[in-house]
């Protein structure tokens, strides 16, 4: 089976590293999944937990995916409107922008589909007060039937994934989310990544950063932390930094991005996965400061 792709696009998202991601989990969940940056909920939507505290910042990805979760927002619902709002944009590109406006005022979900699915690039990004400031992508006829269908079905993957399952779908800033997790979950964090400007709703400082480190370090819970290792630019300052010490494992690999909204930000990256339990059998004693990093870096 391949990987189930979200209905949703944002700037990060891991749908290529979903099988690593999956390799790098060993064992079955006994408790419950917990993703305080769940963004695209591409992972959830993979690993497949029986329950799941998926929690983020921003409120529109947590409005539309309870909007599917409780069926107020259901496949055949989304086609009709896709239809509908695609027939008038490909006649009047500034429609876009309409629609825009109209989502900044009423927040409806829907409009957040529409708006994510043909912006420029993928992005999902806001300004300071909170409003959806991304471009139209100058694709007039973007809603082709082909294209409606596409997104259709991946509403109705969600829809089926989440029918089957217990997960709670919240708005909430990590530090009340991590606060929460037990012995026996399971926590999987892919925070905006400190330094590459991929924050899609508000801002990632330096004390944000810390206080993630700090959290995850005391967590009673298994964790596995997504971050960046190095591109053809600059490497990760912080990685060493913050993780260097017992008890933490790293496996890193290349892969490439296709959202963002500058060609700095769709280069090949090179991922660090960071984890408080050994990735491999072989990896018992071996520390973060002890493994080979791509590119040399040791």
């Amino acid at each position: 089976m391949g990987v189930i792709v979200p209905p949703i696009k944002c700037q990060g998202i891991k749908t290529k590293l979903v099988p690593l991601i999956k390799e790098c989990l060993k064992t079955p969940i006994k408790g419950t999944w917990i993703e305080p940056f769940c963004g695209s909920c591409v992972v959830a939507l993979n690993v497949q937990p029986e329950q799941a505290l998926l929690t983020d910042t921003n409120e529109h990805i947590i409005s539309l995916y309870r909007g599917i979760q409780d069926q107020t927002i259901k496949p055949g619902i989304v086609k009709i409107f896709l239809e509908e709002e695609g027939k008038k944009l490909s006649t009047d590109q500034e429609y876009y922008y309409r629609v825009r406006e109209r989502f900044n005022k009423s927040k409806d979900p829907l409009d957040f589909l529409f708006l994510n699915r043909s912006c420029f690039n993928g992005v999902m990004r806001f300004n300071k007060n909170g409003k959806f400031n991304v471009p139209f992508c100058h694709k007039p006829e973007r809603f082709s039937q082909a294209y409606i269908t596409k997104i259709v079905n991946q509403v109705r993957a969600f829809s089926e994934v989440v029918s089957r399952s217990e997960w709670i779908f919240e708005i909430a800033d990590f530090r009340t989310t991590l606060v929460r997790s037990k012995p026996d979950d399971f926590v999987y964090a892919d925070p905006p990544y400190a330094g590459r400007h991929v924050d899609y709703f508000n801002t990632w400082s330096a004390n944000d950063e810390s206080a993630l480190i700090n959290h995850l370090k005391e967590t009673p819970s298994k964790f596995l932390l997504s971050t960046w290792h190095s591109n053809k630019y600059r490497s990760n300052p912080l990685l060493e930094a913050n993780w260097q010490g017992s008890g933490f494992f790293t496996k890193t690999f290349e892969h490439f991005y296709h959202v963002g909204s500058t060609e700095d930000l769709r280069n090949p990256m090179t991922e660090a996965l960071i984890t408080n339990y050994a990735l491999l059998e072989e990896d018992k004693s071996i520390e973060y400061n002890q493994l080979s990093f791509i590119g040399g870096r040791n």
